[in-house]
């Protein structure tokens, strides 16, 4: 039996998650907590790389995982450059892309910083799967409206390829067979048409598409710059309102979906309305993606942590149920075991590690 020891690492917003894989098999995870006072110590996110390295070495070491060396290290891709699915070696680049922030700065840029100063800790290779950066776009969804703004593939592209792997397993049939509509549906939300495989459109999860727990999503341009301006809201400002304070967290005050749906339960007439309104939107963007495919869709699949609320699924449910003969509700993020699986196909042979372009 292959024995090969993968160490993944997801960085979030306020914790990092992480697991030990032995041969295939996870032996050993961890949720390591970041304090938002402590947090509030780096003025940048990559500051926070010694702090939360040293944080998952202390986690390993009392889950007495610290003994033995790694094979690989694989974290979470970022904001990082339009790339193709697939799992990269972590190069100079790429570790450059992610201090500065290619595409912004996010948590998940941590992923390859965190794989590289651990795998020269712990040994083995430093690799990232999937970032949220995949592109797999066609020239027409690059199209925005203004010559000057491109539309870019953003998305939760790590969850997106693992759960259409799953959902094709599920079905019987090669993904590179199959038309799906990927519904990641967590802190953000990606809806993705995947056209045999490829993601070859996407909303961008942090400017466009349905709102979520505490994102804006798309809002109305023209309101949005009379908001700007009657509230001395600089860009910056905007910002922060539309990736933290939008979605549940501004009509709810919560962004806590679990809690929502304790107070619809609880009678809650508004929390009813709101999350009725989200499922709206997400089974709107579901439509526009399957006409993407040209309304050859075989399955639209949902995952992420809120495909677990048998209240939103059915919502969804009971408005694109006519779009696909399957709707399959895969819920969860399974982002540790999609990392793990991208660094062990490498290491068996099964694939071979991408280079991240330079220049």
């Amino acid at each position: 039996m292959s024995s090969e020891r993968v160490l993944a690492v997801n960085p979030g917003g306020m914790s990092t998650k992480i697991a030990v894989y032995e041969g295939g098999e996870r032996v050993f995870d961890a949720s390591v907590e970041h304090p938002r006072e402590e947090l509030a110590r780096f003025e940048t996110i990559p500051g926070q790389l010694d702090y939360r390295k040293d944080a998952i070495e202390r986690a390993l070491a009392d889950g007495r995982q610290a003994g033995r060396p790694f094979d690989a290290v694989v974290g979470r891709g970022g904001l990082l450059r339009s790339i193709e699915s697939g799992v990269y070696a972590v190069n100079d680049q790429m570790l450059e892309d992610a201090r500065t922030g290619f595409h912004g700065q996010h948590a998940s840029n941590l992923g390859a910083l965190l794989a590289k100063g651990l795998s020269e800790d712990l040994g083995g290779s430093a690799f990232i799967a999937d970032p949220v950066s995949v592109d797999e776009f066609g020239p027409l969804a690059r199209y925005s409206g203004h010559r000057d703004i491109e539309r870019k593939s953003l998305a939760h592209a790590l969850n997106i390829k693992a759960t259409a792997k799953k959902a094709a397993a599920r079905l019987g049939r090669p993904l590179g067979s199959l038309n799906l509509i990927v519904a990641h549906l967590g802190s953000g939300i990606s809806i993705t048409p995947l056209d045999r495989g490829r993601m070859v459109d996407a909303n961008n999860a942090a400017s466009g598409g349905p709102f979520s727990p505490e994102r804006t999503g798309g809002l109305p341009l023209i309101e949005v710059l009379d908001y700007m301006i009657e509230r001395g809201c600089d860009p910056n400002r905007m910002k922060a309102i539309a990736l933290k304070e939008g979605g549940l967290q501004s009509y709810l005050g919560t962004n806590r979906f679990l809690e929502v749906i304790e107070r619809i339960e609880g009678g809650d007439a508004r929390a009813r309305e709101v999350v009725d309104a989200m499922a709206y939107q997400i089974a709107k963007e579901i439509g526009a993606m399957a006409t993407v495919l040209k309304g050859v869709v075989d399955a639209i699949v949902l995952t992420g942590a809120m495909a677990h609320s048998d209240h939103l699924v059915g919502l969804v449910r009971e408005r694109v149920g006519f779009i696909a003969e399957a709707l399959l509700v895969l819920p969860g993020e399974n982002e540790l075991e999609s990392l793990a699986a991208g660094a062990l196909a490498v290491l068996r042979g099964e694939e071979q590690a991408r280079t991240y372009p330079t220049g």
